[in-house]
């Protein structure tokens, strides 16, 4: 592992906090979005049918970007491209509050998707060479940020539909918040990116250490995917919860994630790694099992939990080993195992609809709780 310290012109600390805060930027943005889906929705008329399919222009974004992401941030270096793409990121969410017709919302949203993608490379590759001056682990507090931004955003947008603000001016107001963080903290982001390609080729295939990081993503995704999704419903549903404590089991699953990340960095540099996803592929396991088992509302609310513990820091964990390869940029290496990782999140929710069409919803929530136990195998056999 290298980075041309040399080039780094500002201290270890304010790079730090400059990727912090680009972390920040990412999740208040994508928040503000979300906490106007549903005016979004009535506005465009859609049913519920309707309305996934559009969704669907976003992860589609996010897979099509992937490749000229990674060959973006490997060519040009993740310094660059946090500009590049932070301003398309922003632009994209303005667009989404003025869109009148279906078609605009889905061309609007398959570009919202790639460039998020390509931020969320640029951060997490920053991310790794802040780490490599710190020579610990602190990738689990970036993506606690984003957790952390994302609930502030949530309450603005609650203020602003209390308010009757339309969506278009509160993203006005989101992306006011987002341009000044960029101004202010890109002079100090990472001058030099961990392991540059220099002559060797941009593109290669994997190695087994990335797919199997790959595949540890995948499970904790699918995993993260299904109770944003699944929450409400299986509390509805499986626990028959009142409709007032429906999203109790989502509010528990997000605070334990984002408490986990900003407690993870200080875990993983008392017990390391590898033990620290072996516990969480448990902690999942365990957490979504007592939730299949005992369907009532407080067993149900201390398994998503302890699900919530478990997702927290894997894959900040992933993607912090994965952009130490030696194989690899960090770039492309963390693309690679972004594509494996995303595709749990991406196919874990339609999946789950099956399972619980054909079974029930319980069954379909044992088979992520098994992930939890195969990733708690599969990191044995990855070398860290």
């Amino acid at each position: 592992m290298s980075i041309k310290t040399a080039e780094n012109k500002v201290s270890p600390k304010a790079n730090r906090i400059a990727v912090a805060a680009f972390f920040f930027l990412q999740g208040f943005i994508f928040a503000s979005w979300a906490s106007r889906i549903p005016d979004i929705q009535q506005k465009l008329q859609l049913s519920e049918a309707g309305w996934g399919s559009v969704l669907f222009a976003l992860p589609l974004g996010l897979m099509v970007g992937l490749p000229v992401s990674g060959w973006l941030v490997a060519r040009f270096g993740s310094r660059r491209m946090v500009m590049l793409a932070a301003f398309p990121y922003m632009i994209c969410l303005l667009m989404i509050g003025l869109v009148q017709q279906v078609w605009q919302l889905v061309g609007v949203l398959f570009l919202f998707g790639m460039s998020a993608n390509l931020l969320n490379l640029a951060n997490n590759t920053q991310a790794v060479g802040v780490e490599a001056l710190y020579q610990r682990s602190i990738m689990s507090s970036f993506h606690g940020l984003w957790s952390l931004a994302g609930f502030m955003a949530a309450g603005l947008g609650t203020y602003v539909i209390s308010m009757n603000i339309s969506p278009f001016l509160h993203f006005c107001m989101s992306g006011m918040v987002g341009v000044l963080l960029l101004l202010i903290f890109y002079p100090y982001a990472l001058a030099s990116d961990v392991n540059p390609p220099g002559d060797r080729p941009l593109f290669v295939r994997p190695d087994s250490t990335l797919l199997k990081l790959g595949l540890i993503g995948f499970c904790c995704m699918m995993c993260e995917g299904t109770l944003f999704d699944w929450s409400g419903i299986y509390f509805s549903k499986a626990v028959q919860a009142p409709k007032a404590l429906t999203t109790l089991g989502f509010g528990a699953f997000m605070f334990a994630m984002a408490g986990g990340r900003f407690a993870g960095d200080w875990v993983v540099a008392r017990f390391g790694t590898r033990r620290v996803i072996q516990l969480n592929g448990l902690l999942i396991a365990t957490g979504l099992f007592i939730a299949v088992i005992f369907p009532y509302i407080l067993t149900a609310t201390l398994g998503f939990l302890l699900a919530g513990m478990g997702v927290s820091t894997i894959v900040p964990l992933v993607y912090g080993t994965a952009g130490k390869s030696s194989s690899m940029s960090a770039g492309m290496a963390l693309a690679a195992v972004s594509s494996t990782s995303f595709l749990g999140f991406l196919l874990g929710p339609p999946l789950i609809g099956y399972i619980a069409e054909m079974s029930n919803l319980r069954w379909s929530f044992a088979l992520v709780a098994v992930l939890g136990i195969f990733t708690t195998w599969l990191i044995t056999r990855v070398r860290i």
